[in-house]
């Protein structure tokens, strides 16, 4: 009776292993949210030219330029831009959405005080000044 007990105990304790194994890799799906933040750490493509864009015409969720005026965030004084309530919400309660990494420099920049570039696709890199935009520009490309 008692190995018929711990059969089952073991049993159960493997089909628990598996479920989790199952729900970890259907979670490797990343909500658009996280996909964005993810962008944001990611460096501009070194063949990409960028062009200094408004921060008026940039999703800071998205890190995208679009050619119309985005809505505006107050926070703390300081103006931030989203392309959708949703990016409106998340501005407002995330501080985190608020920051970026300045690609040249790797110090963490505030969106909207950054410098922004934008690529050819509309993606946006932020920097903390000027020169880190233009010492990009000049950098040597492979």
């Amino acid at each position: 009776m008692k190995s018929r007990v711990a059969a089952i105990a073991i049993f159960v304790l493997v089909l628990s292993a598996v479920a989790g194994v199952a729900a970890l890799s259907r979670g490797s799906a990343r909500p658009a949210a996280q996909k964005a933040e993810q962008q944001q750490q990611r460096q501009p493509k070194e063949d990409a030219a960028l062009q200094v864009v408004e921060t008026k015409y940039v999703c800071m969720i998205n890190n995208q330029r679009f050619n119309k005026v985005q809505i505006p965030v107050e926070v703390e004084g300081r103006t931030y831009y989203g392309c959708c309530e949703m990016c409106k919400g998340r501005l407002s309660g995330d501080p985190k959405s608020r920051v970026a990494t300045d690609p040249v420099s790797g110090k963490e920049v505030d969106k909207a005080k950054a410098v922004i570039g934008a690529n050819a696709d509309g993606e946006v890199f932020y920097f903390e000044n000027a020169e880190n935009l233009k010492r990009y520009k000049a950098s040597p490309k492979s």
